[in-house]
């Protein structure tokens, strides 16, 4: 899908796509407008108008590949969503947790110590993988409201803190199965 209209440098990223400001997303509707806007926007299309043109151009091939890296990851979108609402994540200051979410944390995290084998930390993964995608389904929910709920901003950014913690840990998780392929 080719997007039509002016762009304008001051906009979200949402309207930059032409997309509703929403958790959900539709992954190949906004593929297809990243390719639409890409299509408009390189450099390349312009080598004919000069120097100042093609540096314009980059400036907004670069702001385009950044609202499509953000629209597409579901953690930084949610994170968007609530800051262009004016709800801060705060990830840096705000650690605090329900306490069910630190137990389990604690018990991925032994799960991961005690792991002896490329199969028990793969197991691992695809729990916690299951888990990200429950919690990424709730955020949709705190966000994008339903009939009978509003949008709950608040508790998507605990939310998004939450799902930070999962992100960072499955990166521990990656970096533990490493270790295992190398031994």
């Amino acid at each position: 899908m080719a997007v039509t209209g002016p762009l304008h440098l001051g906009a979200d990223d949402f309207a930059l796509f032409d997309l509703p400001r929403a958790f959900a997303l539709n992954p190949t509707d906004l593929d297809a407008r990243w390719r639409g806007l890409q299509a408009r926007v390189h450099p390349d299309r312009f080598a004919a108008e000069g120097g100042a043109a093609q540096r314009v151009a980059m400036q907004w091939s670069v702001r385009v590949n950044e609202a499509y890296r953000r629209l597409k990851d579901p953690i930084a979108r949610g994170a968007y969503l609530c800051e262009l609402a004016g709800v801060s994540i705060d990830a840096e200051r705000n650690t605090a947790m329900p306490t069910a979410f630190l137990m389990q944390q604690m018990q991925w995290r032994e799960a991961l110590e005690e792991a002896r084998t490329a199969g028990e930390v793969s197991e691992l993964e695809a729990r916690v993988r299951a888990e990200s995608q429950v919690m990424q389904a709730q955020l949709a929910v705190l966000i994008d409201g339903q009939p009978d709920s509003a949008p709950d901003l608040q508790a998507a950014a605990q939310q998004i803190r939450a799902l930070m913690f999962v992100q960072r840990f499955l990166q521990d998780i990656a970096r533990r199965a490493d270790v295992l392929d190398q031994a």
